[in-house]
């Protein structure tokens, strides 16, 4: 059973797929998954394409079945009982799920109608979240005639026409563009201000940092680090990034910086070398430039910057988040 802190609580929850030849995939998308997420938190699962995001929200929302493990969402086992769990959760998946026969106005108050709401509470509730959500004026509007912010705005308001427990977003604002990013983190924190609990993935280091209260980084199925953005970015022993461009093999400049003074530790990512700096990084550049010049390496370009957690990330792995 779950625990009383926690809304959404994991144990060894695994998925392993089974290929078209009927052999088990050589790696589980998911890997024995242990998790606890508070109420009335924004909780991210950042980590590339591929990392089992999610599949994860997939066994919490009842629509992938577990190989093994448990999973408990407002104290139901989601296995065990998914139509209970369905009443305790709202979802806006990756793909456009409003359905086109329908008026933007519709869309909601049918939603609410099929969740038991009476006609006028549903009504209410439609005019209230189209306010809400800066669609009013797009009430009687088809669907497809919506821009991408706006449809994913209505998926968000539909989600949340039941009052669930907690609502679920994966890649929320994937393939949106800056404004309509910004337009939909906005509403995030304005739900997650009202007492939404939210469970979101992304792959976007900076939508994890901006709206979420702890994160989870995920990579080939398994949590490789979970904490506070704050935490996790100073967990790398570093207040300052250096990206640095070479020709040759990056490995071999990885092994010279590494021993300059200053420097906590370096890797290669993508072609460069990522350095961390402790203390600021005082007239450490310059010395990592004559200690390339001495290796006989030709830095073509320097970029200086704070860790994010992209630089956890890499620290990590190896590899850039966006891999």
């Amino acid at each position: 059973m779950a625990s009383a802190e926690a809304i959404i609580r994991t144990v060894g929850l695994t998925k392993r797929y089974i290929a078209p030849n009927g052999q088990s995939a050589e790696r589980p998308a998911v890997d024995h998954l242990d998790l606890e997420v508070a109420h009335g938190e924004i909780f991210g699962l950042l980590g590339p394409n591929g990392a089992g995001k999610t599949t994860t929200i997939g066994m919490l929302t009842t629509r992938v079945i577990p190989t093994s493990g448990e999973a408990w969402v407002g104290g139901i086992d989601v296995v065990a009982n998914p139509a209970q769990a369905k009443q305790l959760i709202g979802v806006v998946t990756q793909t456009n799920t409003l359905d086109r026969s329908l008026t933007v106005y519709e869309n909601l108050f049918f939603h609410g109608r099929y969740f038991g709401m009476s006609s006028k509470e549903s009504k209410s509730a439609s005019l209230r979240l189209l306010e809400q959500f800066h669609l009013a004026d797009r009430a009687g509007a088809e669907v497809f005639a919506l821009s991408g912010g706006m449809a994913q705005r209505l998926m968000v308001a539909r989600s949340i026409m039941h009052r669930p427990a907690v609502l679920f977003l994966d890649e929320p604002t994937a393939g949106l563009d800056p404004q309509s990013r910004l337009s939909m983190w906005e509403a995030v924190h304005e739900l997650n201000a009202a007492g939404q609990t939210i469970l979101l993935t992304t792959h976007y280091m900076e939508e994890a940092d901006q709206l979420c209260q702890r994160v989870a980084i995920m990579d080939h199925g398994q949590i490789l680090a979970l904490d506070t953005p704050v935490e996790l970015k100073r967990s790398v022993d570093a207040d300052t990034v250096v990206t640095v461009h070479a020709s040759g093999d990056p490995e071999a400049l990885v092994t010279v910086l590494t021993g300059v003074e200053g420097v906590s530790s370096a890797s290669a990512a993508a072609g460069a070398v990522m350095v961390n700096l402790r203390g600021g990084g005082r007239g450490t550049l310059p010395r990592l430039l004559m200690a390339a010049e001495a290796a006989g390496i030709d830095v073509d370009d320097v970029s200086i910057a704070e860790p994010t957690l992209e630089t956890v990330f890499i620290s990590l792995t190896g590899k850039e988040l966006r891999d």
